[in-house]
């Protein structure tokens, strides 16, 4: 059987080009934030394994939260597309924030705990996202067009595992956002046909 598609398929999905966007948002903004603020602001990554390791080497842990944006899931709806070309899609992508900070104690007496002070700082570097991406400016992520709708579906603080363990003095935050938007696929030009006229008398 013959290829059917001529052409290369060299394009990048548009989830991905979303996945980015959230990203190129976030960056931009927690920048805009630091300037105004005078505060430090988290770092921001795509699809990291272990965006959390950088809190792992030091017993003084970076100040900044960091996030990591990646893509979970698509799933496509068949009656709001059609078969050839266009087909509706809806992704689910989880901004997750990491925030650590050292245990102290306070010269007056007493103690001041990592872990608390970590929790929140993650509390903080999620609520900004929320805020952020869902900002009326960011309606349609900049990509009008092409993105219909976002809208956060659940937050989730949670407790980093290293080696099955809780990890000491690293909290933990996921919100997973829904993007509902247009995936297409390659098409076929045309064949011209052989144009047939009628004239009608009556």
């Amino acid at each position: 059987m013959p290829a059917l598609i001529p052409a290369l398929i060299d394009k990048v999905d548009n989830a991905e080009i979303i996945r980015d966007q959230i990203a190129a948002i976030l960056t931009v903004e927690f920048a805009n934030q630091g300037a105004l603020s005078g505060l430090p602001q988290p770092r921001v990554f795509i699809e990291r394994s272990n965006p959390m390791g950088q809190f792992l080497v030091t017993e003084s842990p970076p100040v900044q939260p960091v996030i990591n944006v990646w893509w979970d899931t698509s799933t496509f709806d068949e009656s709001q597309s059609n078969v050839v070309e266009r087909q509706k899609a809806e992704a689910v992508y989880n901004i997750d924030c990491y925030a650590a900070a050292p245990s102290e104690d306070v010269t007056a007496g007493g103690h001041l705990p990592g872990d608390e002070q970590a929790a929140r700082d993650v509390q903080r570097a999620i609520r900004l996202v929320r805020n952020i991406l869902m900002a009326g400016a960011y309606t349609y992520l900049g990509l009008r067009g092409l993105v219909w709708k976002r809208f956060p579906q659940t937050i989730t603080n949670f407790q980093p595992q290293i080696d099955n363990r809780s990890a000491q003095r690293v909290a933990a935050a996921r919100l997973a956002l829904r993007v509902d938007f247009n995936e297409f696929s390659p098409q076929i030009a045309g064949e011209p046909l052989e144009t047939l006229m009628l004239e009608v008398n009556r």
